[in-house]
């Protein structure tokens, strides 16, 4: 069987397009790696996600917590997403879906984000970015919002729970303000 021309330009855009999928995230300085259900469930549950909450998922990726949390927790969700190809995927989800009135897809900079609405942020980023983004949520989180992390703690803060078997950290803001800090050592 022979390739014609456009078999091959055909063959190449889709590998361009995987290639892209997978390893394009790094030029927006994270890479793409989706959240296992069990991480996914972990987050949700033990953020104690309903109804009544606001759902923010900062570097949204394919939508697993943003899309869970609305359709099968009620809640409202904002996912914040910067790669484009991710947002068009994102949307395209959202507006086939079910519950596209309780989910919202932001395309910008997580770091860009007013999160004091937010009763719930949930976080799937690398170390570096989670110590960048500590002194917004300290400064933006009303008291009794939960932040819940996938893999990696949030420097400096206390989990009120790390579930280990699926790598989450729950921290909630406390009456005070801010969110539990380790002490700092001298």
């Amino acid at each position: 069987m022979a390739f014609t021309s456009l078999d091959l330009v055909l063959v190449f855009v889709l590998l361009a397009g995987l290639i892209y999928f997978v390893f394009g995230s790094f030029l927006f300085g994270a890479g793409y790696q989706p959240a296992p259900r069990v991480s996914v469930n972990s987050m949700l549950d033990l953020a104690a996600v309903g109804p009544n909450d606001v759902v923010y998922d900062l570097g949204a990726g394919t939508g697993a917590i943003v899309f869970r949390a609305a359709r099968e927790r009620g809640a409202r969700t904002v996912g914040v997403e910067i790669d484009p190809l991710r947002v068009a995927i994102l949307r395209l989800r959202r507006r086939f879906g079910s519950a596209p009135d309780r989910i919202e897809i932001r395309w910008g900079n997580i770091f860009a984000q007013d999160l004091r609405p937010a009763t719930v942020v949930a976080t799937f980023l690398w170390p570096d970015a989670m110590v960048r983004l500590r002194p917004m949520l300290e400064a933006q989180l009303l008291p009794g919002a939960r932040v819940v992390s996938h893999w990696h703690p949030i420097p400096g803060w206390t989990a009120e729970h790390h579930d280990e078997a699926a790598r989450v950290y729950l921290y909630r803001v406390p009456a005070g303000g801010r969110a539990t800090s380790a002490p700092q050592k001298p």
